[in-house]
């Protein structure tokens, strides 16, 4: 039965009161969520993650498969990092997604940790793993533009901290993946529906090259799925991890707000919008979400609003004790059939599970947030993104991010607090809401990948694909998995896994279980 509830839903006395999102920095917090879930680890778990997939080509395996692989010496760290650098190779031309490489330091790096382990040394569970990058975060010696011409030719001088940690724990860098300027989807190039930026042009989806990559995580999203490297790292402010997640077939996260640093990346930690941003992985499979998280988690002394939290163990989760609100559509958008249906069948696998799915969703409090959101970020007639063109060098702007400076106009600032404090309460409202489930499915998007070429003109709108349904969980800082969920082999279509604050675990042990049901990634064509 549809139960589509207004904001003041009544909190189940079952349930435990949820701790706040922000500031919750204690190992507390681990029991916030439902009773069903008391079994799940306050530790990060030491186990060694044991590989579901069943790929059998070296390029397509999985990051959890291929870090055992080279463990156990099935292949060298210089096979498979000159496997991946061949694969760019081969279908870059057509995809436009890694736009910097750093080959010849990714191979002196795979011969030293091939050495490195024939002394029975290494440097952890990505040793020896080739990765690419979104451009978005600085590289140490590697041109990183963030898509923004004031960048063109700027080398790197520091890892971004995330970065630092895939490579303290092994993982070599193959090159930086397309992005649009200052990481803001639609904001690089007018009359467009995919990843693109005055310097490096447009990437494309791998399933069909006349279809976007969404973003801003487009580049990554393209190459990931395309076999190009074991894994990304993205960012996600208003679904830029998801959305190419979803329209690229292949799995992301966007963790808890806080939970990960933002330091070396070009949209900082601070600022009105902070909490709405937060890095997470990208990879063909959930398995190394599951391993990635959460060596990217945690203080790093910069980011200052970063909390040191635990991480739960998704494989300690009881998917027939959960329970599922899920929405085929959030009546804001127009969702395409093949969406709605494909977030039905996710419903439908759930239920199969023994868990107990309800279609439901909170629809005055998104269309609520939803108008907070447009008239926040605007609300400085985007002074925001002048200081940012301003600090990375002079005419640094694009034609479109430039139309949004010379449009704007600023709202009082009396009006601008109001709608801070009216934020702050409908996140508490949908902490309300949620107490009575522990998990959600919903798109990711309206609609599969959109055709490229869109015409002049025809800018975002509430309800174009994408905005309505990633905004909110930006907006809550809740953690969010997509994985791909369709069925009928045809364009990726992704469903989010929505989880309370900290609660990357149920979020993730849902989108594995959607994922043996819907088998998950699929070969591209190309």
């Amino acid at each position: 039965m549809k139960k589509y509830k207004a904001a003041q839903s009544e909190t189940s006395q079952s349930r435990r009161k949820f701790l706040s999102l922000i500031g919750a920095g204690s190992a507390a917090a681990m029991s916030l969520s439902t009773s069903t879930l008391s079994a799940a680890s306050e530790k990060s778990p030491s186990r060694r993650l044991v590989s579901r997939d069943k790929t059998d080509e070296l390029i397509f395996m999985s990051t959890v498969k291929l870090s055992e692989m080279i463990r156990t010496k099935k292949v060298s760290s210089v096979e498979l990092t000159q496997a991946y650098i061949d694969r760019i190779e081969d279908v870059n031309y057509h995809l436009n997604a890694v736009v910097m490489q750093c080959f010849d330091r990714a191979m002196e790096e795979a011969k030293a940790a091939d050495a490195a382990l024939r002394k029975k040394q290494s440097m952890g569970p990505l040793h020896g793993i080739p990765m690419t990058l979104k451009d978005s975060f600085e590289a140490e010696g590697v041109i990183s533009t963030g898509g923004t011409l004031g960048r063109i030719d700027y080398v790197g001088k520091k890892d971004a901290t995330v970065l630092a940690r895939m490579r303290k724990n092994g993982a070599i860098l193959l090159g930086k993946t397309n992005t649009p300027e200052f990481t803001l989807a639609g904001g690089g190039m007018r009359g467009v529906r995919t990843t693109g930026n005055i310097i490096y042009g447009l990437s494309k989806n791998p399933y069909d090259l006349k279809r976007g990559t969404s973003g801003s995580s487009g580049g990554a999203g393209s190459i990931i799925a395309a076999g190009g490297a074991a894994f990304d790292i993205g960012t996600d402010w208003g679904g830029s991890v998801r959305l190419p997640s979803s329209t690229n077939g292949i799995a992301g996260i966007k963790p808890t707000s806080v939970r990960c640093p933002r330091t070396g990346h070009i949209v900082d930690y601070g600022g009105v919008f902070d909490s709405w941003q937060q890095p997470g992985p990208m990879a063909r499979r959930v398995e190394d979400l599951i391993l990635l998280t959460p060596l990217m988690s945690g203080p790093d002394g910069r980011d200052a609003a970063v909390v040191p939290m635990p991480w739960p163990d998704p494989a300690l989760i009881d998917i027939k004790k959960l329970k599922v609100a899920f929405y085929p559509s959030n009546l804001i958008a127009e969702t395409a059939e093949e969406t709605q249906n494909t977030v039905r069948q996710a419903a439908k696998w759930m239920e199969e599970a023994g868990a107990e799915v309800i279609e439901d969703m909170p629809l005055d409090i998104f269309t609520e947030l939803g108008e907070i959101r447009r008239e926040l970020v605007a609300g400085d007639a985007w002074a925001f993104l002048k200081r940012a063109g301003d600090l990375h060098g002079s005419n640094t702007l694009s034609e479109s991010i430039q139309n949004r400076l010379d449009s704007g106009s600023p709202i009082s600032a009396d009006r601008y607090s109001e709608l801070l404090t009216l934020q702050d309460k409908n996140r508490t409202k949908m902490l309300q809401w949620f107490q009575n489930y522990d998990v959600i499915l919903c798109p990711t998007t309206a609609t599969p990948a959109e055709e490229i070429d869109q015409g002049l003109g025809n800018e975002w709108t509430s309800r174009k694909p994408g905005a309505s349904y990633c905004g909110p969980y930006n907006t809550t800082g809740w953690p969010v998995t997509v994985v791909r969920c369709d069925t009928d082999g045809a364009l990726p279509i992704g469903v989010q896994c929505v989880a309370h604050p900290w609660r990357e675990d149920v979020s993730l042990a849902v989108a594995q279980y959607l994922e043996s049901r819907s088998g998950g990634w699929r070969k591209p064509m190309i």
